[in-house]
C-alpha cells in the first residue's frame, strides 16, 4: 500500500464525515477529495510529474493537506516546509532539490517571491487566497476553486520503494539535510506507531503542531487515513486558543511538545476547561520535564499519556507505555513494533543494558538518506548485521537500565564536560523545571580556563514570577552533584527556537 491509498479509501468510505475542521471551515472527506483532484489536475497540466519534487510552503491549513495529497496522487515527492522559513533558507531548498513546483499562499509572499526570482527550476508557483488568481508573471498561478474537473489521467504505476517526501532537519547543527523517505519508510513508521497508540476512526485529533515538521505532518496523514476528524488549530503561541479548541470539538487525542505543555500548563484558569473527551495525549520533540508529567497526570486523569522519542530519519524509535510513567518517568520506553534499537560505544560494538552510549536503529521506516549529501548519509547510515542492510546511528547519547529501558542523555554534541566529569543538559535542566515559577530553561557548556567548560543556564519566568541567579544555582546545588550546578545564570523574555519548536543552543552558544 502507498502512502495516499489509505486516504483515497476513507474519501469513498466516509464521503459525507467531516476530514478538518480549521477555524471556521469544516471540510467533508468528499469536498476534501474534490479539492485534491482539482489541485492534481493543475500539477498534472502543468507538467508535474512522477519523481519530481514539489514544495509546500504552507501553513496549518487544509490547503496543506490537500497539496500533501494531490502531490503523491501524481507520483511526486512532497517537501513540507515551515511558514516560518526565510526566503535564503526556502531558496537553498528550492535549488538543493531542483524542485519543479512551489505550493504556497498569499500571505508569504514576501518570501516566496525572493525564493522563486532566484529559482530556475521551479516552473509552476500555486496560490492560495492570491486576489484574482493569478498574481504576477507566467510562473505564478492562483489555487484552483469549485469541483475538481478530473482529466481522467491515469495515475503513475509507483511502488514502495519511490520517494514519497523529503522533509528537511530543523538545521540545529548546521546546513539543512533533505531526509528523503520512501513510501515504505512512511507507512512502516505508521503501521507502527498505530500498533501501540491504537488511533481510532471516531477519534477526534487535535493538532497545534505545524504540520511542516514530521511529528505534526504523520498525524494528518493518519488522521486521514484512519477516516478521523483532524482539528487544525493555528494559534498555538496562544495556549488558551489551543485549550478552548480542545474542549468545544471533544477533542480526543492530542500530540504535543514540551514547550506547548509548559504554555498550557501556565494558564491560570485552566480548570475551567472540559478536557474530559481526551484519552490519548502524546509527547515527543524533547522529553518532558518530571514536574510536567505529574500535573498532565493530575489535570488528564482520564487520558493515557505516551512518551516518546524519535527523529525525521525514521519518524519514530521507541514510546513509554502510559503504565510506565509513574515507575520511570524521566524513560522514553523501549523500541517500537517492527524494529530493533541498541547502544554502542565509540568503537561501535554493541553495549549490554544498564550502559550508556550512542543510539542505533534497524527497520524498514529508516530514511533511504540524505538528498544528494553522500557523505552526511554515510555517517549516519553504516553496515548493519546482515550484508547490504544499513542502519541509523542516530548520533544521540541514551543510557539503558537493567531492563532495557531508554533514557535520553543529550545530543552527541550536547555533553559538557566540566571539572572532568561528563554533565547531561536534561539533568540539569529537569532540576530547573521542578523550581516553581520556571516557565522555560535550556542549559549549555560554556567555555572556562579551570572547568574546561562551565555550566550556563537561559531561563524564562511565567508572568508574575520573580527569582535570582543565586536562587536558581541554589536550588540545583541542593539536588543535583556540585559540578553539574549551573556557574550562571541569564534570564531571558524568549529562549531562540528553531521553526519546530526546538529550542536553538547554537544561538545560546
Amino acid at each position: 500500500m502507498l502512502l495516499h491509498h489509505a486516504f483515497e479509501s476513507s474519501c469513498a468510505r466516509l464521503p459525507a464525515k467531516t476530514a478538518i475542521v480549521c477555524g471556521d471551515e469544516r471540510v467533508s472527506y468528499a469536498e476534501l477529495a474534490g479539492r485534491v483532484d482539482a489541485l492534481a489536475s493543475m500539477l498534472r497540466v502543468r507538467g508535474v510529474e512522477r519523481g519530481d519534487r514539489v514544495a509546500l510552503f504552507l501553513d496549518s491549513s487544509v490547503e496543506f493537506a490537500v497539496a500533501v495529497h494531490a502531490v503523491l496522487r501524481l507520483g511526486a515527492v512532497f517537501m513540507p516546509i515551515s511558514p516560518l522559513t526565510k526566503a535564503d533558507k526556502l531558496a537553498y531548498m528550492l535549488g538543493d532539490t531542483r524542485a519543479a513546483a512551489l505550493l504556497t499562499q498569499a500571505r508569504l509572499q514576501p518570501v516566496w517571491q525572493d525564493a522563486l526570482e532566484r529559482s530556475a527550476s521551479v516552473h509552476s508557483c500555486v496560490v492560495h487566497d492570491a486576489q484574482g488568481g493569478r498574481t504576477g508573471g507566467d510562473r505564478v498561478l492562483g489555487w484552483p476553486t469549485g469541483a475538481a474537473a478530473v482529466d481522467g489521467s491515469r495515475s503513475p504505476e509507483l511502488i514502495d520503494q519511490d520517494l514519497a517526501a523529503i522533509i528537511y532537519t530543523s538545521g540545529t547543527t548546521g546546513v539543512p539535510k533533505g531526509v528523503m523517505l520512501t513510501h515504505l519508510n512512511m507507512c512502516s513508521a505508521w503501521r507502527s506507531v498505530q500498533a501501540y497508540i491504537g488511533f481510532r476512526e471516531d477519534d477526534v485529533i487535535g493538532l497545534a503542531l505545524s504540520p511542516s515538521f514530521s511529528y505534526g505532518l504523520y498525524h494528518v496523514l493518519m488522521s486521514l487515513g484512519l477516516g478521523a476528524t483532524l482539528v487544525l488549530e493555528r494559534s498555538a503561541s496562544f495556549p488558551v486558543k489551543v485549550v478552548e479548541n480542545l474542549a468545544r470539538e471533544r477533542v480526543t487525542v492530542f500530540p504535543g511538545v514540551p514547550t506547548l505543555y509548559s504554555a498550557i500548563l501556565g494558564l491560570s484558569n485552566l480548570a475551567n476547561y472540559d478536557l474530559s473527551a481526551l484519552r490519548i495525549v502524546t509527547n515527543a520533540a524533547a522529553a518532558l520535564p518530571d514536574e510536567h508529567v505529574r500535573r498532565l497526570g493530575e489535570l488528564l486523569p482520564g487520558a493515557r499519556l505516551f512518551s516518546m522519542y524519535g527523529m525525521t530519519e525514521c519518524k519514530r524509535i521507541s514510546f513509554l507505555p502510559p503504565e510506565q510513567l509513574t515507575i520511570r518517568p524521566t524513560s522514553v520506553g523501549r523500541g517500537m513494533p517492527n524494529q530493533e534499537c541498541w547502544l554502542v560505544d565509540e568503537l561501535g560494538r554493541r553495549l549490554p543494558n544498564g550502559s550508556t552510549g550512542e543510539l542505533v536503529v534497524r527497520g524498514s521506516h529508516v530514511m533511504r538518506g540524505y538528498w544528494e549529501k553522500p557523505v552526511e548519509t554515510a555517517e549516519r547510515l553504516k553496515p548493519g548485521g546482515i550484508e547490504g542492510e544499513r542502519v541509523l546511528y542516530t548520533g544521540d547519547i541514551f543510557r539503558t537500565d537493567a531492563e532495557g529501558w531508554l533514557y535520553f542523555v543529550a545530543r552527541g554534541d550536547d555533553i559538557i564536560k566540566s571539572r572532568g566529569e561528563k554533565v547531561a543538559p536534561r539533568e540539569v535542566e529537569n532540576a530547573i523545571y521542578a523550581l516553581d515559577g520556571v516557565l522555560d530553561c535550556a542549559v549549555i557548556g560554556v567555555s572556562d580556563e579551570l572547568l574546561g567548560q562551565a555550566v550556563k543556564a537561559f531561563v524564562t519566568l511565567k508572568p508574575g514570577a520573580a527569582m535570582s541567579e543565586r536562587d536558581v544555582i541554589r536550588h540545583c546545588l541542593a539536588r543535583l552533584e556540585s559540578y553539574m550546578a549551573p556557574k550562571s545564570v541569564v534570564f531571558m523574555d524568549d529562549l531562540p527556537r528553531t521553526d519546530s519548536g526546538k529550542i536553538r543552543k547554537l544561538d545560546l552558544r
